[in-house]
This record gives structure tokens, C-alpha cells and sequence, in this order.
């Protein structure tokens, strides 16, 4: 037998959930069994984290043990905690009975430093569930469980490590408590989220957890898929203690981890974005918040879309690389720290710099997958645009030219690729520009069946649908 973890947690209101009622009808059918468990917490011991409530949080390690049955040869137990750094407090093999695992949880000291919690994920999966430290061979499929209580927004990103580990087989439980955003805790927690994902409202309530945890077994070939109703619209595949969704080649799953899935947008993307001293501040706001309507539109990641930035003036400045930022928050984040540059116009030397570094390996560009540019401007440059917009549409970047007042028309031209009609955008002034950014629309679509005669074998590309200040629709 091996064991299946779960945690009526979408009682808060007494109930018990349907996951819940339907594990408990296997236990009623003698499919339970004793528990076995690789069991590894994972405790936020950040500075915002009030010493009384640290305590708080002991105490519910301690409550929660109640419900394992800790041994060698039954359930394991590892504890980590975290701030700026992480800090391992004991392995999976350090205690072999719950008095000794309580003993330790109890000697823990606050550390009160920063809150690292992608660090920490990835420390789990790297060391912490190793056989080195005492996780048991793969082989054995004794579940590997992870639980993450936090207590406020990570400093560094936690989606793709996140994924990271769900993928190499630890199911995670993710409890947030306070200011923690439920959406952190999802990109952290495994499906389904009204099993692993709880946010209480502060640390008093974080014993009310206590009274819905549960631990079952069930039989080695139960088929969590088929015990389950799902809702993975493509693909549900079963793990020893719970499931997760996954979507056919070409697609992506949606941020609710079931119900849908919807073509991958592939695409190394770089903007080019004007930030002359004909702007002004004000202005360059508004040209940040239309870069990040665009990033809403995207499923930034390292396998997925990739997302750089230079700024150009005088000089050229890159402000974040392709390779730089593996999803959509820290892109925007980078966005809104950018200083604005307030001198010249050299659009051709921006180009320049773009067509030579931008899309390059070494700052992340990725070999055969689509190449797309978007340069914003409101004037008319200081130096030639058409050499470097040639030689990049040459090479295979799809451009797209993006003008505000003063911008000249030829040079738009000359930088956007064919046909004008689909990636030359012009708006009168800023203001008309933020409402036209409203009504950005972002589409997909096949490039074969968009160049049909200049097929190579790229199945698919990102086009804009631009919305004009006559609201004309461009038809595909």
C-alpha cells in the first residue's frame, strides 16, 4: 500500500469537501490503510512575522503532527524555514519519533530576515527531498509532501520553480496567511487548489486548519482521475496522492489549473520603446502602462513567451533581456522601474542595437522560435531607421511600428513589417493612445495559414489586432 494525502480544507465553513467525501468512500470500501508519507515543512520566519505568531505557527506544526504517524518506516519528517535565506532546521532523517520531531519544532529560533519563498521551493526539491536527506527511492512511490505557510508576497518568483517541483513529483500545500495574494498560493500549490491552497485571515485562524486535516491511504492502482471529477479539459494524469492537468502539444494551461486550455503564444518578444525629451514624464507613464497591457495579454514564461526592453534616447539603454525575467509580474515590475532617459531620438540606433544584442543567445533569445519587435516613437528620429529595420525583417523579426504625435508615417513604414495595415499603428496624441490601449487585442493564429506561400514549418505566431482611432477592424 502507499498513502494518499488530503485536506478537507475547503471546510473553513464546517463543510467537507467533495474530494473529502469521495476519498472517505474508498476508506469505507477497505481500500485505507497505515500512512506513509515523505513530509517536509516549509515556514516562512519572516521579519513581518510578529514573535507571538511565529509561536502561532509552532503550534500548528505541532497540532498537525497529531495526524502522522512518524517513523522511519512509516512517516517521515523534514523541516525548513526561511527568510532572506534558507535555513534547514532538520531532515527527513534526523527524527525518528514525533516527541523528538516535536522537541525540535519547539527550539526553533525566528529568523526575521526577507521572505525568499521561490528560493525556499527550490531548496525543497534540490536537497531537501533527496535521498541523501532521507527521502525514500522514487521507486517506492511514497508520496512526497511539501507544506508552505507564508504570510506575504514573495521577493522572488515562485511560479516556475513552483512547477518545478509539482512536476517532479512533490505535491504541495500551500497556506497563506494575511497579506499573502490567493494567487501566489496558487502558482504555488498543487491541483486541485480547494484541496492544497487555504488563505486564513491571520494566525489565530490558522488553527482552524487543524480540525479538517486528514490523512488516508488507499490501494497502490487507485486511479485518481477516475475517483475524481477533475475537470481537466485535456489531459488529467494521476499521481500517488492526488492530480494534475495537462494540455495537448501547443497548448497552455489556464491560471485555474483545469477547466481550459488555450493556445500557447511561443514568441521571444523585445519592445523598443522611445524615451526622447519630447515625451515628458507624464507621457512616459502612459507608454509603460501600454507595455504592460500588452504583458497582461502574455503567458510569460521560459518555455512559453520571453519579454525584453530597451529604452533609446541619445543613447541606447537595455533595460531588461529576454533571458532576464521568467514571468509576467516581474516583467511589469521592471517596467514600472524604468528612468525615464528625457534627450535625443536615435530610432535607427536603437534598431541597431536590438537587431545585434537584443536577439541574441547570450541575452536569452531562443533558436527557432518567433521573433517579434514592437517599436513605440513620437517623433521623427535623428539618424536612419530603414537600414536596421531592413537587415531585422531580413533575419526573420516580425516589426511592429507603433507612432504618437509627431511620428513620422515614412519611418513608421519603413520599420513595420508587411503588410503596413497589420503592424502600423498611429494615434493623434497620448490621451487617444491610452484609450486605444484599452482595446488592445491580442491574437493567435496559425503563420501558415496567415503566409500561406512562406510556410517553414513555424506553427505558430503572434499578430497584433490594433484598433485604429476610427475604430477600423482589421479583418484576418
Amino acid at each position: 500500500v502507499i498513502v494518499d494525502i488530503f485536506l478537507i480544507f475547503s471546510n473553513v465553513g464546517g463543510k467537507q469537501s467533495e474530494y473529502g467525501r469521495q476519498r472517505m468512500a474508498l476508506l469505507g470500501a477497505g481500500l485505507g490503510n497505515t500512512t506513509a508519507l515523505d513530509f517536509v515543512f516549509v515556514i516562512d520566519s519572516s521579519r513581518s512575522i510578529r514573535p507571538e505568531d511565529y509561536d502561532k505557527v509552532k503550534t500548528f506544526i505541532i497540532n498537525l503532527l497529531q495526524f502522522l504517524d512518524v517513523g522511519l518506516n512509516s512517516t517521515r519528517v523534514g523541516l525548513l524555514q526561511y527568510g532572506s535565506v534558507v535555513q534547514p532546521e532538520f531532515s527527513l532523517n534526523t527524527h525518528t519519533s514525533k516527541a523528538q520531531v516535536e522537541e525540535a519544532v519547539r527550539n526553533m529560533q525566528h529568523l526575521a530576515t526577507g521572505t525568499m519563498t521561490g528560493l525556499a521551493i527550490q531548496y525543497t526539491m534540490e536537497v531537501a527531498f533527496t535521498e541523501e536527506q532521507g527521502a525514500r527511492p522514487k521507486s517506492l512511490q511514497i508520496p512526497r509532501i511539501a507544506m508552505i505557510v507564508t504570510d506575504g508576497r514573495p521577493q522572488d518568483t515562485v511560479e516556475e520553480i513552483a512547477a518545478e517541483a509539482r512536476e517532479a513529483g512533490i505535491q504541495i500545500f500551500a497556506i497563506g496567511v494575511g497579506r499573502v495574494e490567493m494567487k501566489t498560493l496558487k502558482a504555488i500549490g498543487s491541483q486541485p487548489h480547494s484541496e492544497h491552497v487555504h488563505l486564513v485571515a491571520n494566525f489565530s485562524q490558522i488553527e482552524t486548519l487543524i480540525s479538517v486535516f486528514n490523512v488516508c491511504a488507499c490501494s497502490l492502482g487507485s486511479d485518481m482521475c477516475k475517483v475524481v471529477e477533475h475537470q481537466c479539459q485535456h489531459i488529467c494524469v494521476s499521481s500517488p496522492a492526488s492530480y494534475r492537468c495537462r494540455c495537448r502539444k501547443g497548448f497552455t494551461l489556464n491560471p485555474d489549473g483545469k477547466t481550459s486550455c488555450s493556445e500557447a503564444v511561443i514568441m521571444d518578444l523585445v519592445f523598443v520603446i522611445d524615451g526622447s525629451k519630447s515625451l515628458g514624464p507624464a507621457n512616459f507613464e502612459l507608454v509603460k502602462q501600454f507595455v504592460n497591457s500588452i504583458v497582461d495579454s502574455l503567458n510569460v514564461s521560459r518555455m512559453v513567451t520571453r519579454v525584453g526592453l530597451i529604452q533609446f534616447s541619445t543613447k541606447v539603454r537595455t533595460e531588461f533581456s529576454l533571458g532576464q525575467h521568467a514571468a509576467a509580474q516581474d516583467v511589469k515590475r521592471a517596467v514600472n522601474q524604468m528612468q525615464y532617459m528625457g534627450r535625443g531620438s536615435m530610432t535607427g540606433s536603437a534598431l541597431r542595437h536590438m537587431f545585434q544584442f537584443s536577439f541574441s543567445e547570450k541575452e536569452g533569445a531562443r533558436l527557432n522560435v518567433p521573433r517579434v519587435c514592437i517599436v513605440f516613437t513620437d517623433g521623427r528620429s535623428q539618424d536612419d531607421v530603414s537600414e536596421w529595420a531592413s537587415k531585422a525583417k531580413t533575419s526573420g523579426v516580425t516589426m511592429y511600428a507603433l507612432g504618437v504625435g509627431k511620428a513620422i508615417e515614412q519611418e513608421l513604414r519603413e520599420i513595420a513589417s508587411e503588410p503596413a495595415e497589420m503592424h502600423l499603428y498611429y494615434a493623434e496624441d497620448f490621451e487617444k493612445m491610452g484609450e486605444i490601449t484599452k482595446k488592445l487585442k491580442f491574437i493567435k493564429m496559425p503563420l501558415c495559414s496567415f503566409w500561406e506561400p512562406f510556410c517553414a514549418g513555424v506553427s505558430v505566431i503572434s499578430l497584433f489586432k490594433l484598433e485604429t482611432l476610427e475604430n477600423q477592424v482589421v479583418n484576418k
